[in-house]
């Protein structure tokens, strides 16, 4: 029996409700990138980022390749790039509450407020 679309969405999404994930993916959208640079730029535990890729490349959003003794993953399509910058678009629109404490949200190099 096929999953209805609306529990596969939510299941991507719950794959995207991790920071370190969305850290990831913000960076293979600008391309390919071996796993030493993702765990210099990320500061996380090497387990932590592997952990994280795994869930990523077995959802289907990344692959990975190895290279010599180096693992490089990218995006497994553009659509991923499109949703990553459709969420910081989203996320830039949205006024800040009037009764929640604010706090910083980075967008494409611009700060601006918004609720938690």
């Amino acid at each position: 029996m096929p999953v209805p679309a609306h529990r596969a969405q939510a299941e991507l999404f719950k794959t995207l409700g991790h920071p370190v994930r969305v850290r990831v993916l913000e960076m293979l959208c600008e391309g390919p990138r071996p796993v030493r640079d993702l765990l210099a730029e990320i500061e996380v535990e090497a387990s932590n980022l592997s952990q994280q890729l795994a869930v990523l490349r077995r959802s289907g959003i990344v692959t990975a390749r190895r290279e010599g003794a180096s693992v490089t993953y990218e995006l497994a399509g553009g659509d991923v790039s499109e949703l990553m910058g459709a969420a910081r678009r989203i996320l830039a629109d949205l006024p800040a509450g009037e009764d929640e404490p604010a706090t910083g949200l980075e967008t494409g190099g611009r700060t601006r407020l918004a609720t938690r």
